[in-house]
């Protein structure tokens, strides 16, 4: 009983930063199955695939009823995607697991602090008049890759990259970022069913929770402002790479 509180627990909190933060969800699922629910890291990824774009979907609608979902955008940005996450789904399995985590977790810190330090303010008209986009399929294609590659469902890279490149309002990326998160976890899902086996009662666990997660979520973004929702995105990610990044490089070193 207290495995299951605990799974749940752990899915809620998935769910919680993606219905509020609309990514980050990977970013836990990943260390929890690895550090606390004693998974592998190729079979955590391919579990966080599973639960991360079903709690994306449930987010997506949720986010859409309020009209923070910018579906064009977001299906091409995924769309862009979708190869590219099967195809860095599939080379993951080529390199070991210590690698993957530090990896993963350099990726986090970086982003995170492009986010801190943003940019110039730019507006809605200014964005569209200055951006192409095949950067933005550019951009889809590379969040893509990422995601299967290192099966992060990409939030914590697609709200950067709607805020920064397309001017994006910081509400209107998170609803957005969770259709695209959907789309690039079915697609990186498809490189790892091949070779990683799936606990469909840890994942009915953890996307029980997970839901729960999700309505408190998007109830508190709503409540937030723009900045302090950005500010909070960013160092929750640099806490959780910095972390990930002490607890898997020294063995990485070792090798």
């Amino acid at each position: 009983m207290l495995l299951v509180m605990l799974v749940v627990a752990i899915g809620a909190a998935i769910g919680l930063s993606l219905g509020m933060l609309g990514g980050g969800g990977s970013i836990l699922t990943v260390p929890a199955l690895v550090y606390v629910l004693d998974q592998d890291a190729h079979a955590a990824i391919a579990t966080s695939l599973v639960i991360v774009g079903m709690n994306a979907s449930m987010g997506a609608w949720m986010h859409a009823r309020q009209g923070h979902v910018q579906l064009r955008t977001a299906l091409i940005f995924g769309g862009a995607g979708l190869v590219s996450a099967y195809v860095g789904a599939r080379l993951s399995r080529f390199l070991p697991g210590a690698l993957l985590l530090v990896l993963f977790a350099l990726l986090m810190i970086v982003v995170a602090a492009l986010m801190l330090r943003g940019g110039r303010r730019v507006t809605t008209e200014q964005a569209s008049a200055a951006v192409r986009w095949p950067r933005v399929l550019v951009g889809g294609a590379g969040v893509g890759f990422l995601t299967g590659f290192l099966g992060v469902g990409g939030g914590f890279l697609i709200v950067p990259a709607l805020v920064l490149l397309l001017g994006m309002d910081m509400h209107d990326a998170v609803g957005t970022s969770l259709v695209v998160i959907a789309l690039n976890c079915a697609a990186g899902l498809l490189g790892h069913l091949s070779s990683s086996g799936l606990n469909w009662s840890l994942i009915g666990m953890l996307v029980v929770g997970g839901i729960l997660g999700i309505v408190s979520g998007a109830w508190l973004a709503r409540r937030m402002p723009t900045s302090g929702l950005r500010r909070a995105f960013a160092l929750f990610v640099i806490v959780l790479g910095a972390g990930l990044l002490a607890a898997n490089l020294p063995a990485l070193l070792v090798e």
